[in-house]
């Protein structure tokens, strides 16, 4: 029976498994350019690979980081597992340089897998009182050669605003990758790909879903070759999001703008309170003017 087109807004929720291909020519087709790994296939064959409504929510992505494109996950850690797996080589695999200001639970991801299971070479960059010495972050890439430098833009918990524009530049002057979680900032604020970062990381679970009923990741960028890698490793692994969650992740997308100005307005305004009450010692918020922790 032939299927009736609905004149609908949005893309259904397509909770298939599997997709049907109708004959042999097709499914050895569909197959075929599988191994090409593009980001929207002419073709679905399962949805641990792609799924159309996946696909949908991450387009609505695309839109607001301006790149070229996304891959959504299953959660912020599972996003930057994948985004990490672009760089992993075997034996070839060079250090690779994080930033010690970021996540816990990305620290612990880092000593608990990447260390102590996949024996990988990790190395840390640490702030001094607070701000983090780009001079001396020249010197350790220059003797390191790592793979890639890991950071956040606005780091979670402390709200180290990171230095981008500068720490991008002394990367790319030793030919170094740069991975950026922006989940704080978003693209609202700031990004990172404009400044010449690599990989831009989001944990959707936050300011992109916004109402915590959802648990989400992203990965953005603009080189070809590191999307299909990615798209490899999620299918294989098993990072794939949800169909249902892709669903209601785009339709709380179409309020992110204004949700999160909204945000950034009521914390401003809060920090200033604070910031004046003789009960309060310190107040990190990068937006005011005594915040003295600008990398």
């Amino acid at each position: 029976m032939k299927r009736k087109e609905v004149n609908s807004s949005r893309i259904p929720v397509y909770r298939d498994s599997g997709f049907e291909l109708y004959d042999a020519s097709t499914t050895a087709d569909a197959f075929k350019k599988e191994s090409e790994h593009t980001r929207v296939p002419e073709n679905y064959i399962y949805s641990r690979y792609r799924n159309p409504t996946v696909v949908s929510a991450e387009e609505e992505i695309i839109k607001l980081e301006g790149c070229a494109w996304a891959l959504l996950t299953q959660s912020g850690m599972s996003a930057i597992d994948t985004a990490l797996s672009i760089f992993q080589h075997g034996k070839e695999t060079k250090p690779w340089l994080f930033f010690t200001e970021i996540y816990g639970g990305t620290i612990s991801f880092i000593e608990s897998v990447l260390k102590s299971r996949r024996g990988l070479d990790i190395h840390y960059f640490t702030p001094e009182n607070g701000n983090y010495n780009l001079d001396e972050l020249e010197k350790v890439i220059s003797g390191l050669n790592p793979e890639f430098i890991y950071i956040e833009s606005i780091s979670n918990p402390m709200l180290i605003v990171a230095d981008v524009t500068d720490i991008v530049r002394i990367a790319k002057k030793h030919r170094v990758k740069v991975i950026i979680d922006n989940t704080f900032a978003t693209p609202w604020l700031y990004k990172p790909l404009n400044e010449g970062a690599d990989i831009v990381i989001h944990s959707a679970t936050k300011y992109f879903s916004g109402h915590g009923n959802i648990t989400a990741g992203v990965i953005c960028g603009n080189d070809d070759k590191f999307m299909r890698s990615a798209i490899e490793y999620r299918k294989f692994v098993g990072h794939m999001l949800s169909p249902d969650d892709a669903y209601r992740l785009q339709t709380q997308l179409e309020s992110f703008e204004l949700r999160f100005s909204r945000q950034c307005d009521n914390a401003s305004k809060l920090a200033g309170y604070l910031e004046k009450s003789a009960l309060i010692g310190k107040v990190w918020f990068p937006g005011l003017k005594t915040m003295e922790l600008i990398i």
